[in-house]
């Protein structure tokens, strides 16, 4: 069982570490401490949710099907483009974060909604969360230890990424560094939607 657990551990941690979509947004919300720690939680909930859905049994039904596997794919090219396109705009703005958050916060709701777009129509997270985490957990001796393993790294590092960035902020509170962070998040994402487009 324990072993699971670290299996669980070790391989959710080794793939939710490397910079993506959803570390991006959860970074850019923390620094301009907006909901940052319920946009953690989602993040969270999500990553178990889908890990334990890709364990017992999703894997093997997302394998399988070429429709669903393409409708994941040019659904979240489509929100990555979307996304990407307001993040340059952002950073060619004299503004950017900084002047962004002067001129108000956004809603809870509307934050929460981009926090589950960003999740859940991103494909690297079915990938990565319910076909590979969840293809090696079915293998388990226990995979119920293997998702609470894996659970619990994505727990420890969207939470050490939400307070980590947050208390960073004020030291990164430059309207150059709110652009290049905007900037940073655009061509990551264009890139993982190109990536995406060539299949």
């Amino acid at each position: 069982m324990w072993q699971s657990y670290v299996n669980g551990l070790f391989v959710s941690a080794s793939l939710i570490v490397a910079i993506g979509t959803q570390n991006a947004f959860v970074l850019a919300q923390s620094l301009r401490r907006e909901h940052h720690l319920p946009v953690a939680v989602i993040c969270v909930v999500c990553d178990a949710v889908l890990m334990g859905a890709g364990v017992f049994g999703l894997a093997s039904l997302l394998a399988q099907s070429d429709t669903l596997l393409a409708a994941t794919r040019w659904g979240g090219v489509a929100f990555l483009l979307w996304y990407a396109a307001k993040a340059l705009r952002r950073a060619c703005s004299r503004q950017a974060l900084g002047g962004a958050e002067m001129a108000g916060r956004r809603s809870r709701r509307a934050v929460l909604a981009s926090a589950l777009a960003v999740t859940l129509l991103n494909p690297h997270v079915y990938l990565d969360t319910v076909l590979l985490v969840g293809s090696l957990g079915a293998q388990q001796v226990a995979p119920g230890a293997y998702v609470a393993g894996a659970a619990s790294a994505s727990a420890v590092w969207f939470l050490a990424l939400a307070l980590g960035a947050a208390c960073l902020a004020p030291w990164l509170a430059r309207p150059a560094t709110w652009r290049w962070l905007d900037a940073l998040v655009a061509a990551m994402m264009f890139s993982v939607a190109l990536q995406l487009v060539r299949g």
